[in-house]
């Protein structure tokens, strides 16, 4: 019994699941320290484009990226159900903005797959794998690929 769950809890995951825009999207929940609602934001002239600005969170600075223009599916408009996914990324306090978030699901490992064939570009450099969660694909990033800086200019 013990070796089953043992073997259960090495082949799972968690992620927080969400919508970019109308793709449904999980985040590995391992760097996740707390998901926020928008608030005040100040803008960062001269940043890239995918980055919305920064915002005091408890008197830290984090920087907020719009996952929607990071992943090339158009700017996050900002809602009643928009929230702020607060990351620690290398020693940084990072926030992610989405349209909004489902929940925390496990994903076992031995289910995913590679991103389809057709997914091209952006989209499939930084997606990790694909799973059904709840009868839909969803895309599970690669937040190191997510959160590399872009060096092309015309992506900035």
């Amino acid at each position: 019994m013990t070796e089953a769950i043992k073997f259960g809890q090495e082949n799972q995951r968690l992620a927080v699941s969400c919508f970019v825009g109308s793709a449904l999207c999980g985040v590995d929940t391992e760097p996740v320290q707390e998901i926020v609602k928008v608030g005040q934001i100040t803008p960062v002239y001269h940043a890239p484009d995918y980055v919305v600005g920064i915002m005091n969170l408890r008197g830290r600075v984090v920087t907020v990226i719009d996952l929607g223009m990071k992943l090339d599916l158009g700017a996050t408009p900002v809602g009643q159900d928009s929230r702020i996914l607060i990351i620690t990324w290398q020693g940084e306090a990072l926030g992610l903005l989405i349209d909004n978030v489902l929940g925390v699901v496990p994903i076992d490992r031995a289910e995913m797959k590679p991103a389809p064939e057709n997914v091209r570009g952006v989209q499939s450099d930084m997606v990790e794998g694909v799973c059904q969660v709840d009868g839909r694909l969803m895309a599970l990033l690669d937040l190191r690929s997510v959160l590399t800086v872009d060096d092309d200019p015309a992506r900035n």
